[in-house]
């Protein structure tokens, strides 16, 4: 009888074990990384609209913005807005200069960079980046789903024994 009561609780800790694994993968999955520019990267050349660009994501704190540029031609400043509406990069919050450098986003709010060299903001080389308070939510379906009108019984203690009797022999 013993064996089977240490068979029971080495199941039980795989059990709660795999649980919490998948928890913490799912949490550390939430975060989403954002190329700026997608495949073009961090550039002048193209005609690039970081303004359409960021309009199609919806980002999340924690989530990676992630730059991509020749560090010999661009930079990436970090600046407030009224210097980001005026491409003015004599005072930015930070400056990167790695030509692959990853952000990760801390606060709510907007976000805004612009590349520094004479300009290549003023050229379209700056993006607005807007961390919404919560997630978007998923669009409700057209039609409820209607509820049933009787109640389903719960399933008796046999039913749920093979199942138990399957986690113990683990």
């Amino acid at each position: 009888m013993a064996l089977g009561v240490d068979q029971s609780r080495k199941a039980w800790a795989l059990f709660l074990f795999a649980i919490c694994a998948a928890a913490l993968q799912l949490q550390g999955s939430m975060a989403a990384v954002h190329k700026v520019g997608d495949s073009a990267g961090w550039t002048t050349i193209g005609n690039i609209d970081y303004k359409q660009w960021s309009a199609t994501k919806s980002f999340q704190l924690g989530d990676v913005i992630v730059f991509s540029y020749n560090p010999q031609f661009h930079n990436v400043m970090q600046v407030t807005h009224r210097e980001y509406q005026a491409c003015n990069a004599t005072a930015p919050i930070a400056t990167h200069t790695t030509g692959n450098d990853s952000i990760t986003i801390a606060t709510r709010g907007h976000h805004f960079f612009l590349c520094g060299v004479p300009g290549h903001c003023l050229s379209g080389q700056k993006v607005d980046i807007n961390v919404l308070r919560t997630p978007l939510a998923p669009t409700p379906s057209a039609t409820p789903t209607p509820t049933p009108d009787t109640t389903v019984p719960s399933p008796s203690p046999s039913a749920a024994a093979p199942l138990f009797a399957m986690v113990g022999t683990l």
